[in-house]
């Protein structure tokens, strides 16, 4: 693999972002989506990150000029309460044939590193109970077990669990 350069996303990863998600939401359970998103919903989910909730891409040959779009990840408000706000979701996904590289880890690392240097206090991640590959990239950054809904959400015919996962990013009591 070249060199992976991990960046803010813009307007101009939209197509890619778009067609990642999309086959996870086609293909697997790492998403509970079951329709696949439109371009104008892509864009619009990318406008509405900044630097408090953060969307980034992983290039794959990054240059100020380009490269391939190979993975993208998120920080997304937790919950609409105002006690929430310094609480935050993470999104994680891998171009299809670029797994097992080092991208989601890259990414995930990341994410970590914008959650912490915006002042937020804890990580959380819903993943499905059979993605044992996100359940341990989860964990090898630092995400313990905080929970489990069994039968919560049905795709593919059949009903699915989630299990959450957390990090704290502060521990001072602020």
């Amino acid at each position: 693999m070249g060199d992976l350069l991990v960046r803010p996303a813009g307007p101009v990863d939209a197509v890619a972002i778009n067609a990642i998600y999309n086959h996870w939401v086609l293909t697997s359970t790492a998403t509970y989506q079951t329709e696949p998103s439109g371009l104008e919903e892509t864009r619009t989910q990318l406008a509405s990150h900044g630097p408090l909730h953060p969307m980034i891409v992983a290039v794959l040959d990054g240059t100020a000029r380009g490269g391939e779009v190979v993975g993208w990840g998120s920080l997304s408000p937790f919950h609409g309460r105002e006690a929430y706000a310094r609480t935050v979701e993470n999104s994680v996904y891998v171009h299809p044939e670029r797994l097992r590289r080092g991208i989601g880890s890259a990414l995930l690392a990341r994410l970590i590193s914008l959650g912490s240097v915006a002042g937020h206090r804890v990580i959380v991640a819903r993943i499905d109970a059979e993605q044992v590959p996100s359940l341990a990239l989860h964990a090898k950054h630092g995400f313990t077990r905080a929970g489990e809904l069994r039968q919560v959400g049905y795709k593919f015919d059949r009903w699915l669990d989630v299990i959450y996962m957390q990090r704290n990013l502060r521990e001072d009591g602020r």
